[in-house]
């Protein structure tokens, strides 16, 4: 038996760097404990994983974080979003949780049964969920205190097509969507983002999904925390579902460091 997966990582950047590249969605990886409580067999697991999982895009954010002349922190998930995803609320109260994917999975991107029914998400969040929000939590900290401002980063990508699960998926499907919140994504960042993703044959805000990740604990009461959702449609540098990545990587890492590079200078703004 080999070692127990990492469940998430810090990677270090500069100590100057008030940038923090999230990525939570990116990793296949699900501890043997956690594949015993999931109904599908391996097959169809595979097939789900090929549609849940942001690939490469721990891959996209390493490659950012290299080029960038001041380079960004890097907070990425080791474990798939079928263990806990982490950027849910553990008591959600929102759509997502009547969609079955509140921060433990009871359905698929099918609307199939990924857990029985009944089954009690309480060990799960115990021990994946909240030492993930705990670390990533600290992590923002750290920026705090060492650059007066944290910028996150939330990397994601999206598919082509809309998945069943989706509830706004007759929306708009740029690509790149960028997702907001009112409180912590000023226009500095967003004109920031649009102008480093300008390249892309459009730029769309929060369709098809809204919104961007902030540690609770910073939540719509500290304005030193910036944040801000890159969604990239799988197109722009994949083959779907699951498939490898293709020359548009390259060129998405190269906007990100420009966005990176941006936001290193332009972080100490307040926001507006």
């Amino acid at each position: 038996m080999g070692p127990a997966p990492e469940p998430f990582r810090l990677l270090p950047g500069a100590a100057e760097s008030p940038v923090l590249l999230h990525v939570p969605h990116a990793s296949r990886v699900i501890p043997a404990e956690v594949r015993a409580g999931i109904l599908l067999d391996d097959e169809a697991l595979e097939r789900e994983s090929d549609h849940i999982t942001d690939s490469h895009t721990a891959e996209l954010a390493a490659r950012a974080a290299k080029a960038s002349p001041v380079a960004p922190w890097q907070f990425v998930n080791g474990l798939s979003r079928l263990v806990v995803d982490p950027e849910r609320f553990p008591d959600d109260r929102e759509e997502m949780l009547a969609a079955g994917m509140g921060a433990v999975y009871t359905h698929t991107t099918h609307r199939e049964r990924l857990r029985a029914s009944g089954t009690d998400a309480q060990p799960l969040i115990d021990r994946y969920f909240h030492p993930y929000a705990e670390a990533m939590t600290a992590a923002v900290d750290a920026r705090l205190a060492a650059t007066g401002s944290a910028v996150v980063i939330d990397v994601h990508s999206y598919p082509t097509a809309p998945l069943p699960y989706e509830l706004h998926g007759a929306g708009p499907r740029p690509p790149i969507c960028l997702g907001t919140d009112a409180f912590h994504t000023p226009p500095w960042l967003l004109a920031a983002a649009g102008k480093a993703f300008a390249g892309f044959g459009g730029t769309g805000l929060n369709s098809p999904f809204p919104g961007t990740y902030v540690p609770l604990k910073h939540y719509r009461e500290d304005p030193r925390v910036t944040a801000l959702m890159i969604e990239i449609r799988r197109d722009v540098y994949m083959r779907e579902p699951g498939g490898p990545a293709g020359p548009g990587l390259t060129t998405l890492a190269a906007a990100l460091a420009a966005l990176v590079e941006a936001l290193s200078l332009d972080a100490g703004r307040a926001p507006a």
